[in-house]
């Protein structure tokens, strides 16, 4: 099983899928007129107007909880786990390409949500929207089956990408914690842990998107605003390595070898593990935080593409760039070509702060990854009901719940080879989708005009929301 998923990630992630996101992140950028740097700071002044302001929409899911539950679903273990992992598989330098990743997938982001509200369905308070409805109602019934497929990568991603790997990171990161006060990782223990994250996973899934939304709304901001005040701290602490750090980084993207001792030596290998880890992590180009913000109470789709732009821009540029400066500037021994996962970046922060911040790193990462559940457990839903209809909802949710008991038992390394091969699979008909549909991104984009003379609720901009589909 190991030696064909093994195959299959080779050929996703070799040099056609690189070309395929790069490409089509380059062409939405060249096409929108880099939308991703233009709109930037009007971008993130709605995102903190969000955040202090009016968060709540009466009957709906409002946009920053659109915003959060697409957050839970990307800020995770991937920005603790995954970024370790880019460091020991593709050097220093895989952050680097992490980060050009990331710039490209600010735009592929802001597409992809743009585009799932202008073909979402439904009515507010209980709209459905994603890669397979922009599929389906953009391009047409003779490119259904892209949707189908897309749906189905996404039944399948939820199980591994949303549950298992998050799961297993929660539970590898608890018994660490265990292991360093003197205690040991028990089949008892891990069944345990996993039956109460089971319990309260179902009990929110069943709630719906309204009932993820309040809770990632809650969760997300406070948790991810502790943790960059961990990784600033950690960083003023190691000050005098922060510029060694970045000249691995840099020195590491085209000369691997000369930044790892040797140990890494090809530098297209850094470039696709910078690229895949980048991926896994922001999900830029897979198309599912779209699901989560189709579900917004928005007066134009471009206003909730911002939102887009500033999720990859925290979830990449901020988060994964302050764990793997913590991780390279912390002075722990680097085993290039292993995979250490979690435990680097735990023995990074230990060796800054010592054992007691292992505790609260243990507790970052189960919240992180709770959230994360949720998210993709809502991605899967739609993905079902696509498919299936309305009345699969409650036995996928039941599925998801008794796969959080089941992911307590898995081994780390098939895991995280699923989870990055099925990323691979959905990227596929959800960037062709994209590329596509790019005029109808372009006209949106140009329709979304300034308000003269004086700002509005709606962050100074306006647009007649039903206008936003050509008679």
């Amino acid at each position: 099983m190991t030696k064909i998923l093994q195959s299959v990630y080779g050929l996703l992630w070799g040099a056609p899928a690189l070309v395929l996101i790069l490409g089509v992140g380059l062409y939405l950028s060249i096409s929108t007129s880099f939308a991703q740097i233009r709109l930037f700071p009007t971008a993130i002044r709605d995102f903190f107007r969000k955040l202090f302001g009016k968060k709540s929409t009466d009957g709906g899911v409002s946009s920053f909880q659109a915003l959060c539950t697409a957050l839970a679903a990307t800020v995770g273990t991937g920005n603790l786990v995954g970024v370790a992992g880019a460091i020991c598989i593709g050097g220093p330098g895989a952050i680097f390409w992490m980060w050009i990743c990331g710039i490209f997938g600010m735009i592929t982001k802001f597409a992809e949500v743009t585009l799932a509200v202008r073909y979402r369905t439904g009515s507010p308070g209980n709209y459905a929207g994603g890669p397979m409805y922009m599929i389906r109602d953009g391009m047409g019934s003779k490119w259904k089956f892209l949707g189908v497929c897309y749906s189905f990568f996404g039944i399948v991603a939820a199980f591994g990408v949303g549950n298992a790997t998050q799961i297993n990171a929660v539970i590898t990161g608890i018994n660490g914690v265990l292991t360093r006060f003197g205690g040991r990782e028990t089949m008892g223990g891990n069944l345990l842990m996993g039956s109460i994250l089971a319990a309260l996973v179902g009990m929110l899934l069943f709630g719906g998107a309204k009932r993820i939304g309040r809770v990632a709304e809650g969760l997300v901001p406070v948790i991810s605003a502790a943790y960059i005040l961990l990784c600033l701290t950690a960083l003023v602490l190691r000050a005098e390595a922060l510029p060694g750090a970045f000249q691995s980084v840099l020195q590491g993207a085209f000369s691997p070898k000369a930044a790892t001792g040797g140990m890494i030596g090809s530098a297209f290998q850094t470039l696709r593990v910078g690229c895949s880890r980048g991926v896994f992590t922001n999900e830029a180009g897979m198309g599912t935080a779209s699901m989560a913000h189709a579900s917004a109470e928005t007066p134009h789709p471009v206003q909730q593409g911002l939102m887009g732009i500033v999720e990859v821009f925290l979830d990449t540029i901020v988060i994964c760039t302050m764990t793997a400066l913590v991780i390279l500037t912390s002075g722990v021994p680097i085993s290039y070509g292993e995979d250490m996962g979690g435990e680097l970046t735990m023995s990074a922060f230990t060796q800054v702060f010592g054992d007691w911040v292992s505790l609260f790193l243990a507790g970052a990462l189960a919240c992180f990854a709770f959230a994360t559940v949720l998210g993709w457990g809502l991605y899967g839903i739609r993905c079902a009901q696509f498919l299936f209809g309305d009345g699969s909802f409650r036995i996928f949710a039941l599925l998801q719940t008794v796969t959080v008991i089941l992911s307590a038992l898995l081994q780390t390394g098939v895991v995280w080879l699923l989870a990055e091969t099925v990323n691979g699979l959905m990227a596929i008909p959800n960037l062709i989708a994209l590329a596509y549909l790019s005029p109808e991104l372009v006209r949106l984009t140009k329709q979304y005009k300034r308000k003269p003379g004086r700002s509005s609720a709606n962050g100074g901009y306006y647009a007649d929301f039903h206008q936003c589909k050509p008679l």
